[in-house]
C-alpha cells in the first residue's frame, strides 16, 4: 500500500522536465526492474541548487521518489544535497513498500550522478562524493532493507 504522499507525487509530480544547459545531469537505472531516472541541476556560483528537474521512465514509486528528490534538493548547497539519502526520500514520502525501496536508491544515486557531472564540468572535487554507478541493481543484493 502506498502512502498519500507517494500517490500525490505520482499523480502530481513536481519538477518534471529538463533544464537546458544544466550545471549537472545524472542518469541512473536499474536493469532488473527497468527504471531509468535522469536528474538535472541548475547550480549557481555559490554552489546552491537553484532548480532541479527530472525525467523518469518507471513505475509510480520511481516517479514519486524522483519528484520528492527534486523537492528536497532545491535551494540546498551541493554539500547538503549530497547528504540526501534514499532513507530521507522515503521518510519524506511517508515510506515505501519494501519491494519499491530500490526506487529511493535510484533517486539518491541520480542526485549523486548529477553532482558528479557538475564537479567534472567545473573541475572541482566534492568531498565525500564517489563516482556513481549507472546501474544500481549491481548493489541490490548487498543492501540491507
Amino acid at each position: 500500500m502506498y502512502s498519500e504522499k507517494v500517490m500525490d507525487h505520482f499523480q502530481n509530480p513536481r519538477n518534471v522536465g529538463e533544464i537546458e544547459d544544466a550545471s549537472g545531469v545524472g542518469t541512473v537505472g536499474n536493469a532488473k526492474c527497468g527504471d531509468i531516472m535522469r536528474i538535472y541541476l541548475d547550480i549557481d556560483d555559490d554552489q546552491i541548487i537553484r532548480d532541479c528537474k527530472f525525467k523518469t521512465f518507471g513505475c509510480g514509486a520511481a516517479v514519486a521518489t524522483s519528484s520528492m528528490a527534486t523537492e528536497l534538493v532545491k535551494g540546498k548547497s551541493i554539500y547538503e544535497a549530497l547528504k540526501i539519502t534514499n532513507k530521507a526520500v522515503m521518510e519524506a514520502l511517508d515510506g515505501l513498500p519494501p519491494v519499491k525501496v530500490h526506487c529511493s536508491l535510484l533517486a539518491e544515486e541520480a542526485i549523486h550522478a548529477a553532482l558528479w557531472d557538475y564537479a567534472q564540468k567545473h573541475d572541482i572535487t566534492i568531498e565525500g562524493l564517489e563516482k556513481p554507478k549507472a546501474d544500481i541493481s549491481e548493489d541490490e543484493e548487498e543492501e540491507d532493507y
